[in-house]
């Protein structure tokens, strides 16, 4: 078994498409009022994630893994429309302005989520990939199963409102085959740094959605009448 097939299984308890608010969302049972208020949350960790893989790029000192570090980047920024503008135009297909989707106020898992992303792709190249790898390695299956119900329950139809999730249906396929390549060159010293950063990941994901979660459950917002 590779070291990104071990690290794979090591965060499968924690896919996203198990948690309950993503599980909720595909029964068609959350309000327009909580997408909007989960639109809101992510597109900070959606701003900020360009700035996760630059800065890995800056502490990687190999050249060929830092051009896959580019590769990534680009796509996020420049190929196209910006990843962060697609997700305001989701944003702005529930309903959402601008402003306030730029000025929710980060709810503490929101905050810790990118802490988490920032801390560890700054801090060394093997956690930084990690980190990375445990968000992407997931998106191209949960953006499927999201465009899904967003047709089907919630009236979001559109190609502009939906372009965020079907470009990620095919980007992330080749980042986290890309990924996978460079995980499998790490040392063993660094392996075990990545699977610390891959599960604190994981972990915070979760986190943010059960923050979503709680925040529509406490104010009794989130069901869908």
């Amino acid at each position: 078994m590779t070291f990104s097939q071990t690290l794979k299984e090591r965060i499968a308890p924690l896919n996203l498409l198990n948690h309950p608010f993503y599980q909720t969302w595909n029964m068609g049972e959350l309000s327009n009022e909580t997408l909007q208020h989960y639109a809101g949350q992510y597109f900070h960790h959606v701003s900020a994630f360009p700035r996760y893989i630059s800065a890995t790029h800056s502490i990687c000192e190999d050249i060929t893994k830092r051009k896959l570090l580019l590769e990534n980047l680009w796509d996020e920024e420049n190929r196209g429309t910006d990843h962060p503008e697609l997700w305001m135009q989701f944003a702005e297909a529930l309903g959402a302005s601008r402003e306030d989707v730029k000025k929710a106020v980060l709810a503490g898992e929101t905050k810790q989520l990118i802490e988490t992303f920032f801390s560890f792709c700054r801090n060394t190249y093997a956690e930084g990939l990690a980190s990375l790898y445990a968000y992407e390695h997931q998106i191209p299956e949960i953006a499927t199963v999201k465009i899904d119900g967003l047709k089907k329950f919630y009236g979001v139809e559109s190609e502009q409102g939906l372009k965020f999730f079907t470009v990620h249906q095919e980007a992330d396929v080749f980042h986290r085959e890309a990924c996978e390549k460079l995980l499998d060159q790490l040392s063993p010293e660094e392996q075990a740094k990545a699977l610390h950063a891959a599960e604190t990941t994981a972990k915070a994901l979760w986190n943010f959605l059960s923050g979503v979660q709680s925040t529509y459950e406490s104010c009794g917002c989130g069901a869908k009448h």
